[in-house]
């Protein structure tokens, strides 16, 4: 039997072909199928404008009248959809019969709680142990029954936030309306009551002549001009004065203090714009890594650094980098020509000199300068020399524990943390960092030293790249950044400090935030300039209600979804953000759907958006802008 072969187009030539009657047949059967499916298909998916049938009806884009040619291509140019049609809500054809709890409006909270902070709560601190002041300390609420689900209310008369630089000097006094401080540092000069005003001429406990003359007495000995300090650790702050001054040299300063009878002095502070927080040396560490900052200041701030063997100094100790600068002015330096106007004894401060000399000498740190009521202090670039000594003392001695960078709830011991090892008594511990500006965009030493734990550098780089574009994104919907109107920036997961870095052409600060359970990467934020803490967000932040302009949530509930209730995170948000503040929430469709309905029984009115990978990815955006518009 013959086998038909078709070998070339030109075997199809009609002259030559040669088919049988079946074959025609079986092809026009086949026809016929195809194109009854296909009409019937079509006639099946068809639905007249008339039908009762419940259809879902989206807005259809305009059509495009902007048409550029070129002698190669046509360009079409095609309107966005309204942001206002993104919804990614499920569809149903029958509705869902409302929860009437679920749907309910958080109430406003009683007036009393106008500056509530849960976790420095004074009418909680009686139920805890007074000793090394450990009542002062976070002591957060333990039960749903202690939490508080309102809306913290803002006082009367509030009024939009000073826009940096003006708020530097002077604050409305009904947004922080605490006249005590004035009256009781009146002689001071610390801040004052003028009008409608609260105005911060700069004064201080310890410089009567004011921060900027304090601050420039203190560049006479240590570098503040040079890059090589950045960033600064303010204990006992007061109204943050310090760090305003420190701003004229491109320092930030993390200032703390902890709630106290003076009232508000860490939300004056932030009111200015400012960064600040909550805390105090007490019983549990700072929460920050070690190696943090590259100087620590105290001007008077009451901490007892000689008692309990040198705690409090060896947590400083802690924190300050390799080469680091620690700065103490008031009692005891310089006892012999101050004491009567500190009315204390010169037998009891001669000996608290003496016992801090000690301490800072055991710890190998070296006295740079004192003058009047200031004194200076280097720590070392590494433990070489300090190894050596320590062999012939009996404390304190180093840490055996190799947990240097731990800081969440983690309990202070009276040792020395160990350097990083190095191979020379010229080398820098962990590394030398970079002068400021440059370290913000280099891969700081802790990066590199993680390459042992196959982290790639490359990361480092394209992290920058990634919140470039993510911040380029966000500026077509937040578009007050450069006009000052946002200058308190919180950013829940701050990763490596990428979205902070980005914003730093912008007159803002950024807390950047660590959860304490994720990567700990706070180390790797320091080392680039920039300042954070470690936190939990299943309790409420160190800080005053209405303190922060903008807060950035990038996979935060997604994170805590499984370990505590979203709607408290987002009940804490709205007490930490000022009302006419912002919110950016990115994260999965699927969670930011519902952080957006509970998000709207807050009153708030929220816009979801696709992310700057566009409409196909699951990640999207809610911005809240404007929130709680100020009548």
């Amino acid at each position: 039997m013959a086998t038909l072969q078709i070998k070339s187009l030109t075997d199809l030539n009609p002259l030559r072909r040669t088919t049988t009657t079946t074959t025609t047949t079986q092809v026009k059967k086949l026809f016929l199928l195809t194109f009854t499916c296909f009409f019937f298909y079509i006639l099946g998916s068809y639905t007249p404008n008339s039908s009762p049938t419940t259809s879902l009806s989206l807005p259809c884009p305009p059509q495009p009248t902007n048409l550029s040619t070129t002698t190669h291509t046509t360009i079409v140019t095609i309107p966005s959809i309204p942001s206002n049609t993104l919804k990614f809500e499920p569809q149903h054809a029958l509705p869902i019969p409302p929860d009437p709890i679920d749907l309910q409006f958080f109430p406003l909270c009683t007036k009393n709680f106008t500056n509530y902070c849960p976790c420095q709560d004074p009418s909680r601190e009686s139920r805890f142990n007074v000793e090394k002041k450990f009542h002062r300390e976070r002591h957060c609420p333990e039960s749903a029954a202690e939490a508080v689900r309102c809306l913290i209310p803002r006082p009367r008369g509030y009024r939009g936030a000073v826009r940096w630089p003006e708020s530097r000097g002077s604050v409305w006094f009904a947004n922080v309306p605490f006249a005590r401080l004035a009256s009781y540092k009146k002689s001071q000069n610390w801040v004052r009551v003028e009008g409608d005003r609260l105005a911060f001429p700069g004064g201080g406990t310890s410089f009567p002549m004011g921060a900027k003359s304090y601050v420039s007495e203190i560049g006479r000995v240590v570098p503040l001009k040079s890059g090589l300090v950045r960033t600064v650790l303010d204990v006992g702050c007061g109204v943050g004065s310090f760090g305003a001054h420190l701003m004229d040299f491109n320092i930030l300063t993390m200032s703390i203090a902890p709630r106290d009878t003076h009232e508000a002095q860490v939300q004056f502070a932030l009111e200015r714009g400012l960064p600040a927080m909550l805390g105090i040396l007490s019983i549990h560490r700072l929460p920050f890594p070690s190696r943090s900052f590259d100087m620590a200041h105290c001007s008077r701030c009451l901490v007892p650094w000689t008692e309990y063997d040198g705690l409090y100094l060896l947590e400083i100790d802690r924190i300050l980098r390799p080469g680091g600068y620690w700065v103490l002015s008031g009692p005891p330096i310089n006892w012999r020509a101050n004491s009567k106007g500190w009315k204390r004894g010169t037998r009891d401060l001669e000996k608290e000199q003496a016992t801090l000399e000690d301490l800072a000498g055991r710890l190998c740190w070296k006295k740079i300068a004192e003058h009047e009521t200031v004194a200076v202090w280097r720590k070392p670039t590494n433990h070489v020399h300090c190894s050596q000594k320590m062999k012939a003392w009996k404390s304190p001695h180093f840490c055996r524990a190799l947990e240097p960078d731990s800081g969440w709830y983690k309990k202070m011991e009276p040792c020395i943390t160990p350097l990083p090892k190095v191979k020379s008594v010229k080398d820098t511990s962990g590394g030398a960092l970079e002068k400021w500006p440059k370290r913000l965009l280099v891969a700081p030493p802790r990066m590199r030293n993680m390459l042992s734990k196959e982290i790639d550098l490359k990361i480092f780089y394209l992290d920058n790249q990634l919140w470039n574009r993510r911040v380029g994104h966000y500026e077509k919907f937040i578009e007050s950044l450069p006009d000052g109107k946002y200058r308190n920036i919180m950013d829940m997961n701050a990763g490596f400090g990428g979205f902070a870095a980005a914003l730093s052409r912008y007159p803002v600060w950024v807390m950047n935030v660590v959860p304490f359970d994720a990567n700990n990467t706070l180390g790797i934020i320091y080392e680039r300039g920039l300042i954070g803490t470690y936190m939990n967000w299943c309790e409420a932040f160190s800080t005053y209600p209405r303190t922060y302009d903008l807060i950035h949530a990038d996979r935060i509930f997604s994170m805590y979804m499984d370990k505590c209730d979203i709607v408290d995170i987002l009940l804490e948000m709205h007490r930490v953000l000022r009302p006419e503040g912002a919110l950016i929430i990115r994260d999965h469709v699927d969670v930011i759907v519902k952080v957006k309905n509970v998000a709207e029984r807050m009153s708030w009115n929220g816009t979801i958006q696709h992310s700057e990978r566009g409409p196909h990815n699951p990640e999207k955006v809610l911005f809240i802008d404007n929130s709680e518009p100020l009548s």
